[in-house]
Order: structure tokens, then C-alpha cells, then sequence
């Protein structure tokens, strides 16, 4: 496998935080959109090569950090030349309400002369129109009705720094409700 230098220097604040642990596993770019082509039913070198004109070096070392992170399973489907595909796994397929809402995000704010693509009903073509919910009332999650408290796991570091975030501190009302 090829040698990945690290992103970023790793702080304690960004290891211990859940998004920057998801960060280090698909923040760069091209991981993104390697994952998005595989949720379109890419899973070969050549498939992803093609659909993103990347070069071959930089699509080699991406789908060897997706595969030692865990979103990949690469799985010989030729003998002679050896050939492999690539296989989302569980941990990859969670990661599609990311993409979702990146498309939703890409659609209404970047999109001036309209949406290029669309994510439909697979079984009627309807439009869909994400929004991230609470799945125990199914309400929108929002930047005013949302704030990050500490985990059962959280440090004494974690739990200072979440005590800091004015805009993170339950007792901070959110400013354009």
C-alpha cells in the first residue's frame, strides 16, 4: 500500500472531536467524490479514473486511505492481470446522508441557473428535498434549535472547550431564531 502522509497535525481538541475524526477519514476533496461515484455504483480503478479525470498517483493513494479508514473493501474480481474493485462498506454507506446533504447544500446555494441533478424516489422519480432530522421526533435539526454538549467521554480539555463556545453554550440563546 502507498505511504499517506498525515492531512493535518492531529490536536487532542480535533482526535477527540467527531467531526474532525470524520474529517481525517473523508475531508480531502477527492475522497468525497471517489465516495460519491461509488454511491452511484463505481467500484473500479478505471470507472473512477474516468468519471473524475483525476490522476492515476492521487486516485491510488485516496483509495488506499478509504480502504485502511474502513469505507472500502478491495476485493479481487480478475486473476491475470490481477484486477480489484472497490466495495462499500457499512461505514461508507452511513456516510451517504453526507453526501445528500452536500447536494442539497450544492442545489440551493450554488446552482444560480438551476440544479444539474437532482436525488429522486428511486421507486417514483420524485424529487426529494433533504433536511437532516431528529429521528426520535423527526424534527429539522437547525443551528438555532441545536448545541453540542459534552459526551459521557468527553476530557476535562473537550468539556472546557464546549463550556467556551459562546455560540455552543446551552445557556447562550441563538441569535435569528
Amino acid at each position: 500500500l502507498t505511504y499517506l502522509p498525515a492531512m493535518q497535525p492531529k490536536s487532542p481538541s480535533i482526535l477527540e472531536c467527531p467531526v474532525g475524526r470524520a474529517v481525517e477519514t473523508v475531508g480531502e476533496w477527492w475522497s468525497i467524490l471517489i465516495l460519491r461515484d461509488a454511491f452511484q455504483g463505481a467500484t473500479k480503478f478505471d470507472e473512477f479514473s474516468q468519471s473524475l479525470g483525476i490522476a492515476p498517483n492521487i486516485l491510488s493513494r485516496r483509495l488506499a486511505h478509504l480502504t485502511e479508514s474502513g469505507m472500502f473493501v478491495r476485493r479481487r474480481y480478475q486473476e491475470r492481470p490481477p484486477r480489484y474493485e472497490y466495495v462499500l462498506t457499512e461505514k461508507a454507506r452511513d456516510f451517504f446522508p453526507v453526501v445528500v446533504a452536500l447536494l442539497a447544500f450544492g442545489n440551493r446555494h450554488l446552482a444560480p441557473k438551476g440544479e444539474s441533478i437532482v436525488l429522486a424516489n428511486r421507486s417514483d422519480a420524485r424529487p426529494f428535498d433533504p433536511i437532516v432530522v431528529d429521528a426520535a421526533d423527526m424534527r429539522p435539526i437547525t443551528l438555532a434549535n441545536a448545541v453540542v454538549v459534552p459526551g459521557p467521554r468527553a476530557s476535562r480539555g473537550m468539556r472546557k472547550r464546549l463550556a467556551s463556545l459562546k455560540a455552543m453554550n446551552p445557556a447562550v440563546a441563538p441569535a435569528g431564531d
